[in-house]
């Protein structure tokens, strides 16, 4: 390191700064993998990641699996640090302690947080991430910032006034300009739910509530919709099909999207999703209408067990496919954004000055 380099480190009031090659906060982020595939997609573009810290938002219409969704990835954060805790601030009450025992989460290892209004919100996060430091493992939920009002709409309807609130995208904007940075720099994950709405424009398009400021804070928006997965013969509705639209991404190719499937009697296909990238990788061919087969990995020839689409639901089918490195790499080329993407590419002599 130059003496000059050396003499501006020190000379800072900022304990962290260090050089770039070195600086924590790029080289050393956490990574929490679910255990369902197509999810790990959505967050990060392979299958070997997941959650990662930041603000990642969940939006969309009511019962589309956002709350599950969300607490599907405090699951997995819990799952892989022994020690970690959630703070669980909670505004709509839908998520009883027997519902999170239900699925697998330790109620003596979330704080259960209620708020009441934005103000509320803003404050009190703020002042549990300035009690965290970087090696503490904690995960945030927020459920919902989409259902929550502001100070202010709360204190008009108890004066009995119905004006407009401008107030509260401008609170929603400083919450989130406020916990960004504790999140990254202390490498916390915070999941929030929110809710979406139609502009009004000739074509139309769901945006996320609460203005601009969780859009330009966040490190990812998925957007979530549904559709009825019904039995063919009876048309007995059996569950619902999701699919994650990548609204925004640091790391995932935006309007890519990913659907996985859940079941009144099963709950989530933890396969769902992947059978369409396998056929585009080359590791799985559909001989004849309705059908699938899988491709020799050693010898690149067509096997010839058939399998209907149910039947390709199990691990026995996936564990030669997803442990291929070829197929991840085939889905991380395909949606992950390029980490080595040239701006400046222009040769300096090949420039005309004016």
């Amino acid at each position: 390191m130059s003496n000059l380099l050396e003499k501006l480190k020190k000379s800072g009031s900022i304990k962290d700064t260090l050089l770039l090659s070195e600086s924590k906060f790029f080289n050393i982020k956490d990574t929490i993998p679910t255990n369902i595939p197509i999810i790990n997609i959505a967050l990060s573009g392979s299958m070997k990641g997941g959650l990662s810290s930041g603000l990642t938002f969940i939006a969309g219409e009511s019962k589309n699996f956002k709350s599950l969704l969300g607490l599907m990835l405090v699951k997995a954060y819990l799952n892989k640090y022994e020690d970690a805790i959630c703070l669980f601030y909670d505004s709509e009450f839908g998520i009883t302690p027997e519902y999170i025992q239900t699925n697998g989460i330790d109620t003596n290892r979330v704080l259960h947080i209620p708020i009441e209004h934005l103000e509320q919100l803003k404050f009190d996060i703020s002042k549990r991430l300035e009690s965290i430091d970087r090696d503490d493992r904690v995960i945030i939920f927020v459920d919902s910032v989409g259902n929550l009002a502001s100070k202010k709409e709360v204190e008009d309807a108890l004066d009995g006034k119905s004006v407009a609130d401008m107030s509260r995208a401008k609170v929603m904007k400083s919450l989130w300009r406020i916990v960004t940075p504790h999140l990254t720099i202390k490498d916390i994950p915070c999941v929030a739910i929110n809710h979406t709405y139609q502009t009004m424009e000739m074509y139309s398009k769901p945006i996320m509530s609460g203005g601009t400021g969780g859009m330009y804070s966040s490190n990812k928006v998925l957007f979530i919709s549904k559709a009825q997965d019904k039995d063919k013969t009876s048309k007995e509705l059996l569950g619902y099909d999701f699919t994650i639209n990548i609204e925004k991404s640091r790391l995932v190719k935006e309007k890519s999207k990913f659907t996985f499937n859940v079941k009144f009697d099963g709950g989530i296909n933890k396969w769902s999703g992947l059978l369409d990238l396998a056929i585009d990788a080359g590791l799985v061919v559909k001989p004849s209408q309705g059908w699938y087969s899988k491709v020799n990995q050693e010898t690149g020839e067509i096997e010839d067990k058939k399998y209907r689409e149910k039947e390709t639901n199990n691990r026995e089918f996936w564990k030669d496919i997803i442990s291929n490195e070829k197929f991840n790499i085939f889905i991380e080329e395909k949606y992950q954004l390029s980490k080595k993407t040239k701006i400046l590419d222009v040769e300096e002599d090949e420039v005309e000055w004016a």
